[in-house]
């Protein structure tokens, strides 16, 4: 099939360090080159793929300090995907609603994957005037506060089997890996960890926004003994980290859409402590890839629990339920499936 995958600019694909939907849309479009599809990657001119690239951006966005308008390079982007959609069996959007009112507008197949939070008030009018534009939920639970999209799929997210493997090292701590902010709980984290009297590890990023809660909540909570913060890590390091930890926490305070960072940590098979909001109960398997509790003293019992679960068993239901071949297959059917429904083609855009 002739794909086009359309990425957000604020990273590169894949992203240097911390970044979710870049690195799922690089997966993605790494394997379905792999399969032999001709696939073009719309994104940041500083992206690495095997795919053709089309570079809308000299290099992502977020290391462009003097970028006053991001929206500017992303309409162009727009603007270029709509005069090449001729081009393309299928178009695979990563932008949210953005492309929503022109490709609406176009004969060539087109979807969308909804990464983010769909719990926001303003999205509803959005999904009522575009109800007719194909989305992908990356969870069932996604779902739940915008009925009204048209969803066509749930496609889990999926990782490449040898991106993250487990290490000969003994586990002695606890972990976080992420993002510092409100709705990711670090707070909860530390007193879980000091509660169970085992040290944490927290490798995370800090977003401008997110500078004043780091430092007036979190910092002062940083010992550098029982609780070390290591900073922003990449693929290469997240294996030592992952499976150096006893168990990773995540004790969320919002929607979770899907939670890469589950996956991550069962790819190592190290286990997961999450809180049951958003997608959790439907990635974690509890009592066996991990244990979903409902509150801080659980999360300190389910610690003292983790030596009973079975780190090869957890490797092995990664591999079964998350692999980047199963998320390119499920993604393959969805695009024939949208293909066989496409209306009759226009004259190419000039």
């Amino acid at each position: 099939m002739r794909i086009a995958q359309i990425a957000p600019l604020t990273e590169s694909v894949p992203p240097r360090l911390y970044g979710g939907t870049e690195r799922v849309v690089s997966f993605l479009t790494e394997e379905l080159v792999r399969q032999g599809h001709d696939v073009t990657l719309f994104a940041s001119g500083d992206s690495v793929t095997a795919a053709d690239l089309v570079p809308m951006a000299p290099r992502a966005l977020r290391f462009e300090p003097g970028l006053r308008d991001a929206m500017a390079p992303m309409l162009l982007m727009l603007e270029e995907v709509y005069r090449r959609a001729h081009e393309f069996d299928v178009l695979h959007f990563h932008l949210d609603y953005w492309s929503y009112p022109l490709f609406s507008r176009q004969s060539t197949p087109f979807v969308t994957t909804l990464h983010g939070r769909l719990d926001l008030p303003e999205l509803r009018p959005v999904y009522s005037r575009f109800n007719e534009a194909p989305v992908v939920s990356i969870s069932d639970a996604q779902r739940r506060p915008l009925p009204e999209a048209n969803y066509v799929a749930t496609v889990y997210h999926g990782l490449p089997l040898d991106l993250l493997t487990p290490r000969p090292v003994k586990p002695s701590y606890l972990a976080f890996l992420g993002r510092i902010a409100p709705e990711k709980s670090p707070d909860r984290a530390i007193r879980i960890a000091r509660r169970a009297g085992i040290p944490l590890k927290i490798a995370a990023k800090v977003d401008r926004v997110d500078e004043e809660y780091f430092r007036t909540k979190i910092r002062p909570m940083i010992d550098g003994r029982h609780v070390e913060m290591i900073g922003e890590i990449g693929d290469a390091d997240k294996p030592e980290f992952l499976s150096g930890a006893m168990g990773l926490l995540l004790p969320i305070d919002w929607p979770e859409p899907f939670g890469l960072v589950m996956i991550e940590a069962m790819a190592c098979g190290t286990p997961v402590i999450a809180f049951p909001a958003g997608s959790v109960p439907e990635v974690i398997d509890d009592g066996l890839t991990g244990f979903v509790v409902r509150d801080e003293a659980a999360a300190v019992a389910a610690v003292g629990r983790l030596d009973t679960l079975s780190r090869t068993a957890i490797r092995a239901r990664f591999e079964e339920r998350f692999s980047v071949e199963r998320m390119a297959a499920d993604y393959l059917t969805l695009y024939r499936g949208l293909g066989a429904k496409a209306r009759p083609r226009l004259r190419a855009v000039g």
